[in-house]
């Protein structure tokens, strides 16, 4: 790909890579097609672990009234293991494949090593401090390790944590809470848009920070996250001293997005009005399209939230569950409802029951879908034409 020649690439584990990389996203948003087209294009695509049965009816139908876990684990495994290995080919050496685990998810030391068995360049992980992802890929020294933070204390943590053990992130995504889509990095919806969070600061705590732990500013590539949208963006995060920009919401439209069409209509026609912060069953403030199922839920929150009680019946059979759940662990201050169930509706499409994440800033190409080809030029390179 010729075009953003003057955007300087940037490595990962000795691989150049152009500087934007394509953000996780559950459930099954991004999945083989989309993270490996973004990759044959040079830049790093990532695939989210979770629950990627989504896309494979013979293991939905394997899971179909199964509440048994181990069962259910093997079979997400399973899917990981395929979506891994075709993104891969659909790459064709180019780029890099990651793949994002959430940490609040009960199975994420499994999805690791499966990813690193199933070949992934990289594990980028978030939804809580990573602390043991290195023990996690051990046995595994060529995959990049690539935690997700949203301050320098996070950062300071993790650093001093891993350096412990011998071994430093091999880069940092940096995401600004106040404009990602999905669970934000804050503890409480008040926090979401607190000044600590904004990039030009971070950045700068994170440099002081390496400079307090003697490492080279160049040794851990860092890569902006949260509300990027126009190559001027780009520009702006690399003149910080970014190596990389993530792009999320935007790569979740495009034609090679593995959701369902109507997911990318209601994603790409959203408006910032149409959009709410809330508490998620994880605990964690999440952003997403108002629909009527979650303005019916908005509606009820209080009431459902003042008779929480702990109760696994209350998990519904055949899916994944979070480490920490408000409805099934009777978390009064968390969401009370099944996110598995939400995300699945979203990924095929149905407005009426689905949970659609999504960012708060406009996309570049407004409510048009087009290919991952044009979005990384025009990131790259400011053109926009087709």
């Amino acid at each position: 790909m010729n075009a953003g020649a003057s955007l300087p690439d940037w490595s990962l584990r000795g691989r150049r890579l152009r500087p934007v990389v394509q953000g996780g996203m559950g459930v099954g948003v991004s999945a083989h097609r989309l993270a490996g087209h973004v990759a044959r294009h040079g830049a790093m695509g990532t695939i989210s672990s979770v629950d990627l049965r989504q896309h494979h009816p013979d293991l939905l139908a394997q899971s179909d009234g199964v509440r048994d876990k181990a069962t259910l684990d093997r079979l997400n495994l399973v899917a990981l293991d395929r979506e891994v290995r075709d993104a891969l080919v659909l790459a064709g050496g180019s780029g890099a494949v990651a793949v994002n685990v959430m940490k609040a998810v009960n199975d994420h030391a499994a999805q690791v090593r499966q990813a690193c068995e199933s070949g992934a360049h990289a594990i980028v992980m978030g939804a809580g401090l990573p602390l043991d992802l290195p023990e996690l890929a051990a046995g595994f020294p060529d995959v990049a390790l690539v935690p997700i933070l949203s301050e320098a204390r996070g950062v300071s943590i993790v650093l001093r944590k891993w350096m412990r053990k011998g071994r430093v992130p091999d880069a940092m995504v940096i995401e600004h809470p106040a404009f990602a889509g999905g669970h934000l990095g804050a503890t409480r919806l008040a926090e979401v848009h607190d000044p600590r969070f904004d990039p030009e600061r971070v950045i700068e705590d994170v440099f002081a920070t390496f400079r307090a732990l003697d490492l080279e500013r160049e040794r851990i590539p860092l890569i902006v996250a949260g509300g990027i949208h126009s190559h001027e963006q780009v520009r702006a995060a690399l003149a910080l001293g970014a190596s990389a920009v993530q792009v999320g919401t935007a790569f979740a439209v495009t034609e090679e997005g593995d959701a369902h069409p109507e997911f990318k209509r209601v994603l790409a026609e959203a408006k910032r009005e149409d959009l709410v912060t809330f508490m998620s069953v994880a605990g964690l403030p999440a952003r997403a399209v108002l629909t009527p199922w979650l303005r019916r839920y908005l509606g009820r929150e209080t009431a459902l939230q003042a008779n929480a009680k702990a109760d696994p019946r209350r998990c519904v059979p055949g899916l994944q569950c979070l480490t920490a759940c408000g409805l099934r662990d009777g978390i009064a201050a968390a969401g009370q409802f099944c996110i598995a169930t939400r995300l699945g509706h979203a990924l095929h499409g149905d407005v009426k029951k689905g949970l659609f994440f999504r960012g708060s800033e406009p996309l570049p190409f407004g409510s048009a879908i087009r290919p991952v080809a044009d979005l990384l030029r025009y990131l790259l390179t400011g053109i926009a034409a087709v």
